[in-house]
């Protein structure tokens, strides 16, 4: 194998060139020129006279010269034989090891093996924001946190459910929708051991226990658990309809009956009864045709004792107590 020259590697920029690059291209040039040192030099190759990562820089830094590569044995860790990229990350790579986190926050204490991760932890702290939306200018700590934003404006969404093909631009939003299907709560409440599908929910309910409701309409006093609960609430008072059928025009107060209404149109029918077969297009009519198999009649009359399956039927009952 012949030399290999730092030419042989390095993509070319001018000065105006470079110039012209926003940000998160600068970025993606750096991350993609470390990389290709970083596997040149495990294959054998070894810089000697610079860091790799000042190769990486802009053309303003580095200056463009020559640098032609030595072959050397990369340095090996005898325990776990997993290759060192450059000779001084060795300790670091025994710090995976041995569990030892020399990297510390003079603010909150936490620490962390690698310096670079402490930088990005204290992000947090200083609300440094480095990662810009091209489209609209919002700014992100995170560079992750960027390209899910950016899926906002392109459409994309990555992540598809293998059970039902629903797509969703962030992996959470993927893992909380497959317990829809799987029906996994895994919050559960350790005052009455009701379950719930997310923490936010738990967290929601856990306020029905110590009474607190921080939002109070001001129009009726009633108060709520959440901001958000108490902004459909007044939906009551002003008659807002903000969710809109596109096949039918008919309107709704809230998104889940708007959801629920489109099944008049699809036909679709995702509650199925696991004893009979027969399928439901809410849950709540689920739930009552599955008292046909079990017998259960939770609703029972306060004069007579006579109790039913359906609420509906209740009612109907009580009309002979008022003739």
């Amino acid at each position: 194998m012949g030399a290999v020259t730092y030419q042989d590697l390095h993509i070319n920029f001018t000065q105006e060139e470079w110039a012209l690059l926003d940000p998160s291209q600068k970025n993606l040039y750096k991350d993609v020129m470390l990389e290709t040192y970083m596997n040149l030099h495990v294959i054998g190759y070894k810089w000697e006279d610079d860091n790799i990562e000042e190769h990486c820089q802009s053309p303003q830094r580095h200056g463009r010269h020559e640098r032609t590569p030595t072959r050397e044995k990369s340095s090996t860790h005898i325990q776990c034989h997993k290759f060192s990229v450059y000779d001084n990350q060795l300790p670091s790579h025994e710090r995976t090891l041995t569990g030892k986190k020399l990297h510390e926050c003079n603010q909150c204490g936490k620490a962390f093996n690698w310096h670079s991760v402490l930088q990005i932890h204290r992000r947090t702290h200083t609300g440094e924001k480095p990662y810009e939306c091209t489209h609209c200018g919002k700014a992100f700590a995170w560079r992750k946190d960027l390209q899910e934003h950016e899926r906002t404006h392109t459409g994309e969404k990555p992540y598809e459910c293998t059970q039902c093909g629903k797509a969703f631009t962030r992996r959470r939003q993927l893992q909380l929708h497959r317990r829809t299907h799987t029906g996994e709560k895994p919050y559960q409440c350790n005052q009455c051991g009701k379950a719930f599908a997310q923490h936010s929910y738990l967290e929601m309910h856990k306020r029905l226990h110590t009474g607190m409701k921080s939002y109070e309409c001001d129009q009726c006093g009633k108060p709520f658990v959440s901001q958000s609960n108490l902004q459909i609430h007044k939906r009551t008072h002003t008659g807002e309809k903000p969710y809109e059928c596109h096949q039918c025009g008919k309107a709704f107060a809230w998104h889940s009956t708007l959801k629920v209404h489109k099944r008049t149109h699809t036909g679709e029918k995702p509650y199925e009864c696991h004893q009979c077969g027969k399928a439901f297009a809410r849950d709540n009519h689920l739930e009552r045709h599955r008292r046909t198999h079990t017998g259960e009649k939770p609703y029972e009359c306060n004069q007579c004792g006579k109790a039913f399956a359906q609420d509906s039927h209740l009612q109907r009952h009580r009309r002979i107590h008022t003739w």
